[in-house]
């Protein structure tokens, strides 16, 4: 079983393009399924794919309920689906029993939105001219005006950003590429940190990099760096204390969709293939994402 859970991984990995995360956690689950099965038959048993059978499965899924929360007992059947659905593919298996596994039921908690003042303190916290305050200040912006997530952010270059058109070039999941709008606002505060700042946090380090944000050293700003300096800038107004770069990323989708947005525009905007487990969407062209982006962020053409 172990060479099959292999290839599954580095189809993830090559074919797929999967993160890294959710390789590593593809990988955590089906091992863990992988031991639990060597238990029932033994380690050193020749186990194969085709033999396992549905109680073998809800055995497991028995199993994970004694120390795991529903949220955690889904994200591993998850795994096995996707698991099972490729070797049914590839005809390793005649049929696929995961897919008569239901998953646990769960309330799925709403994300906190932050109100529109609250997101004004927040990214307009950081105050003064130095490379390190220019740098926050144009990071919170930039959340907030164009949705993307924090693992994106961490990745920009400098030529990720088009000041003339009002757009950034993010690598989403899937490694896939995607154009999100950036207001004027935001546009003001990265050309200042630009001409401002970069330049001498870039004069502290040895390699001259070509990423977007800079920490002191000159190298390239974290995740988890960017989640510290949210959560110090909403502390210290005392806004939401457990203020995220996710909060200003759902506040983002949040005041589109106070603001009229289509919720498939939204979605486009977000870079989400759904914004559930199972809408789909239709695509909408860059232009008239733009339009409904300028009609209904806050401060999409804020006078500045």
């Amino acid at each position: 079983m172990k060479q099959y859970i292999q290839a599954f991984i580095d189809y993830l990995r090559l074919e797929k393009g999967a993160s890294e995360n959710t390789v590593k956690a593809y990988g955590r689950d089906l091992k863990s399924f992988r031991l639990f099965l060597a238990g029932l038959y033994g380690e050193r048993a020749a186990f194969c794919v085709g033999d396992i059978r549905l109680n073998d499965i809800r055995l497991f899924v028995a199993e994970l309920y004694r120390k795991n929360s529903k949220a955690t007992i889904a994200r591993k059947l998850a795994s096995i689906r996707s698991f099972f659905r490729y070797m049914h593919k590839k005809g390793v298996l005649e049929s696929n029993v995961s897919e008569l596994i239901s998953n646990p039921k769960q309330s799925i908690p709403l994300p906190k939105a932050l109100t529109v003042d609250e997101v004004f303190a927040l990214v307009e916290a950081p105050q003064g001219d130095k490379p390190i305050e220019l740098r926050d200040r144009a990071i919170l912006e930039l959340l907030y005006s164009s949705g993307i997530r924090v693992g994106e952010l961490e990745g920009l270059d400098i030529d990720d950003i088009d000041t003339s058109q009002g757009v950034v070039r993010v690598l989403g999941k899937g490694r896939k590429d995607r154009i999100a709008p950036v207001g004027d606002k935001a546009l003001s505060v990265l050309e200042t940190y630009l001409l401002s700042g970069r330049d001498k946090l870039q004069r502290n380090g040895r390699i001259k990099s070509r990423a977007l944000f800079l920490n002191r050293n000159g190298g390239r700003l974290t995740k988890r760096s960017i989640e510290r300096l949210v959560k110090r800038y909403s502390r210290g107004k005392g806004l939401i204390k457990d203020a995220t770069p996710h909060s200003l990323r759902h506040s983002f989708a949040t005041h589109l969709l106070d603001g009229g947005a289509d919720l498939r525009s939204i979605q486009e905007l977000l870079g989400h293939s759904s914004l559930s487990t199972t809408q789909r969407y239709t695509n909408v062209s860059v232009d008239k994402l733009l339009e409904v982006y300028d009609k209904t962020h806050p401060r999409a053409k804020e006078k500045v």
